[in-house]
């Protein structure tokens, strides 16, 4: 069943045309992901998603509903939450400040589980809850960024380029979570330029070229696709 369909998506900063035509489809309890270069379209296009961003023409169906034109704060509500690219945590706020925060669609009496839910998925940050986000290191700060978004119990949560500066062991800890929340029935939307890594969670990706979707296919068979292994691969 559809979650989320993007129709024939146009988008404008100024007289820049960022994307062109985007159209794809995220069905429940899929992994799905959006790979590309620097500069593609990848953070605009979730961006618009969310709310954050309006298209000059084109639908976003949530649900069923077109969701365009609606207010962030509202898309929220709706069940869908974005983890921003550079992770943008609230640096001044504690740990759990942060947390309460991204539960703030959530009735009163739910925010104290979803912490506990967060705390088991991320001990680092159990660990670190009374500390200043701004101390914390970029992976923790990462971490702090998904949990935030996970507070208002998403059924769609899009992440924008999670192992983004991350060392090597930080983000395969990342992924395992990746894993570990998809298993756990969350539908997710995944940018990001680690294509490798992408693929091999995700069940089917697109290939998003200066604001067009250029290919589109199931993982296993865009990891075989030699024009995705030269220009995504390393191959």
């Amino acid at each position: 069943m559809s979650l989320l369909k993007v129709e024939d998506m146009h988008v404008y900063y100024g007289n820049i045309h960022a994307i062109k035509g985007v159209s794809f489809e995220v069905n429940e309890g899929e992994i799905v992901t959006l790979i590309g270069a620097n500069g593609a379209g990848k953070s605009t296009t979730l961006n618009t998603i969310a709310g954050l961003l309006k298209p000059r023409s084109g639908h976003v169906i949530f649900e069923g509903k077109n969701i365009v034109g609606m207010p962030a704060s509202k898309v929220v509500s709706l069940g869908m939450a974005l983890c921003p690219e550079g992770r943008r945590v609230f640096q001044q706020m504690s740990v759990r400040e942060n947390l309460e925060m991204g539960g703030y669609t959530r009735p009163a009496g739910e925010i104290e589980s979803s912490i506990a839910r967060v705390f088991k998925l991320f001990p680092r940050l159990k660990e670190r809850q009374k500390q200043i986000a701004g101390t914390l290191s970029g992976g923790e700060q990462q971490m702090l960024a998904m949990g935030r978004a996970l507070m208002g119990k998403p059924k769609l949560l899009m992440l924008d380029e999670p192992s983004m500066g991350l060392a090597p062991k930080l983000v395969d800890q990342i992924f395992e979570i990746i894993v570990e929340l998809h298993a756990s029935g969350t539908t997710i939307l995944l940018v990001e330029q680690n294509a490798l890594m992408a693929l091999h969670v995700a069940s089917r990706g697109y290939v998003l070229e200066t604001g067009r979707i250029t290919l589109a296919d199931d993982a296993d068979r865009l990891l075989a696709d030699d024009s995705v292994k030269t220009a995504y691969l390393g191959g």
